[in-house]
């Protein structure tokens, strides 16, 4: 007779039946059972050196996989580690899955060592919190996890599993359950005719496309929507490539926290069709701040609840039919004359640093030679502060999913563990992350995971020795900064400590051939490019013209 299979290993069971492919995370004593299971698993186990870092590469694989990435933690203060990077997936609408150990049942009722309520911790950052409280449930738990994690809007879970629970024995008909995905539901017919309508009666509509057209794969009825009805198309930072930046009807990108050139387009419009939109990435106030403006939503989902957006209509379906079908039913012949001069500025402004070999680099120059290197399937992944800013107007995309921004938690400490869990599923391509000296120290003891599993991708620094985009608020708000500033190590010298290979930017000219070489090398590069962020305070006088003037 075969010995029955413990809580643990059903748990690894359900999580194989998931179609899981990596868990992301750090042993403990609390996990015993579940790590030895995944011992005998085909699922692999990527040792991170933090929780933080474990969680990011979870939310990164959630993101551009459409899949539950997996982090598991012990109990405590692994899995208070864990919450950075489960909150980022969970605001940013990235699939993931946090298991964490937990003390046994026999101790929940007392102080005691390490025992925090993780239920109610993880509650508010999560789609739902689990605990496993008898081995006939965890089949259950799993399934609805991953259910909700992937659901649209997609976003966190969490599993608990006491450690006493772990090791007890399942009954020999407990299984994993099927894991079943419902058909997408089409809008109904009503809504679409009257958003027809509302769009053929229009003069200046304008599409504000978002996350959630990403996940929904609707790029191609996107663009054939805009190019046949001639509407401009402003994507937020989470939707840069849903149209390609090249196509003459993309506006690029819009949410910096000052007006841009997108303003102005949206500023013209009389209907604004949102596609995808969630207001966690950028606030209707600050698009429809009379909240008088004429409004589609597109979406799977209903409308948020919020007195600056209240459409006059709502198609809620697959987002692709719907546009297809909206498309089918309205004929636009007159160009927005208005919006295509204010691209022509801004492809202007965009190729005017082309040229600019000042030293410290320009942050759009910089930007402009990395889009140079980077193919149109590679992938950049920013961290936050003031490089994110810079990479949202200056880093253009032709395909989604191929500039990874965190920006409805927007969490410094991103970009290094996410660049590695890019290159993890995407070995072929090249991956770029993108940080701050800020953010890159809070996460940069995973260049030595990059290294251990294999994953060379090449990390470009910001060096500007201080936490830059909140001086610029600073010296916006008060004309002055104040506690913003530290000193940093010498990265080439960090980068060859950990066995990586490092350079540093001597020269704007050294860009370019340091980038090509580095994605030539087999080992995770470190590149310091010190860059001149007087240009930060600059934007905000040049945008406060540009806002003004007429184009």
């Amino acid at each position: 007779m075969s010995k029955r299979l413990n809580t643990a290993q059903m748990l690894v069971k359900c999580l194989e039946k998931e179609d899981v492919e990596y868990i992301f995370g750090i042993p403990g004593e609390e996990n015993l059972d579940v790590m030895n299971a995944l011992y005998e698993s085909p699922i692999k186990f990527i040792t991170t050196r933090h929780e933080q870092g474990a969680a990011f590469m979870a939310d990164v694989y959630g993101r551009l996989t459409g899949k539950a990435g997996v982090c598991l933690s012990t109990l405590g203060p692994g899995a208070t580690n864990l919450v950075t990077g489960v909150a980022d997936a969970h605001e940013d609408g990235a699939p993931l899955v946090a298991i964490t150990g937990q003390v046994g049942t026999e101790r929940m009722h007392i102080t005691s060592h390490q025992a925090l309520d993780l239920c109610k911790l993880f509650e508010p950052i999560t789609k739902r919190s689990k605990q496993i409280v008898r081995p006939d449930t965890v089949s259950e738990v799993v399934r609805i996890a991953f259910k909700y994690a992937e659901n649209e809007k997609p976003g966190a879970c969490h599993i608990d599993l006491p450690v006493n629970v772990a090791g007890m024995e399942v009954s020999d008909d407990e299984r994993p359950l099927e894991k079943r995905t419902a058909p997408p539901e089409m809008a109904d017919i009503n809504s679409i005719e009257d958003a027809a309508g509302a769009i053929f009666s229009a003069k200046n509509p304008v599409l504000l496309v978002g996350s959630g057209a990403v996940r929904s794969k609707c790029c191609e009825s996107l663009t054939q929507f805009a190019e046949k009805l001639k509407i401009p198309v402003i994507n937020t930072m989470m939707a840069k490539g849903i149209i390609p930046y090249d196509n003459k009807y993309s506006m690029w990108t819009i949410g910096i926290p000052q007006k841009d050139y997108a303003n102005k387009v949206l500023d013209q419009a009389d209907l604004v069709i949102t596609v995808g939109y969630d207001i966690v990435e950028y606030a209707p106030v600050r698009w429809n701040k009379e909240g008088h403006r004429r409004i589609i939503h597109v979406d799977t989902r209903p409308t948020h609840i919020n007195k600056y957006y209240e459409p006059e209509f709502e198609v809620i379906g697959d987002m692709a039919h719907s546009l297809t079908q909206i498309r089918r039913r309205v004929h636009r012949n007159s160009e927005p004359e208005y919006a295509l001069k204010v691209r022509g500025a801004m492809e202007a402004e965009y190729e005017a640093y082309a040229e600019d070999y000042s030293f410290p680099m320009k942050p759009q120059k910089v930007l402009y030679d990395v889009r140079k290197i980077m193919g149109d399937e590679d992938i950049v992944i920013s961290d936050v502060g003031a490089h994110k800013m810079w990479i949202a107007r200056h880093y253009h995309c032709r395909i989604p999913n191929t500039c990874i921004i965190s920006n409805g938690f927007a969490t410094m400490g991103i970009a290094v563990p996410g660049a590695i869990s890019a290159k993890l599923i995407n070995p072929k391509r090249k991956v770029l992350a993108i940080t701050g000296d800020g953010g890159f120290m809070m996460n940069s003891q995973e260049i030595e995971t990059s290294l251990r599993i294999g994953t060379p991708i090449v990390i470009l620094i910001f060096n500007d020795s201080n936490y830059g985009l909140i001086k610029w608020k600073q010296m916006d708000k008060f004309n002055k900064s104040c506690y913003v500033d530290f000193t940093n190590p010498d990265f080439v010298k960090y980068a060859e400590s950990f066995g990586a290979k490092g350079y540093r930017i001597e020269g704007a000219e050294e860009l370019v051939p340091t980038l090509e070489e580095a994605f030539a090398q087999e080992v995770t590069c470190i590149i310091d490019c010190r860059v001149d962020y007087d240009e930060n305070t600059k934007l905000t006088a040049h945008l406060k013209e540009v806002y003004a003037s007429e184009i």
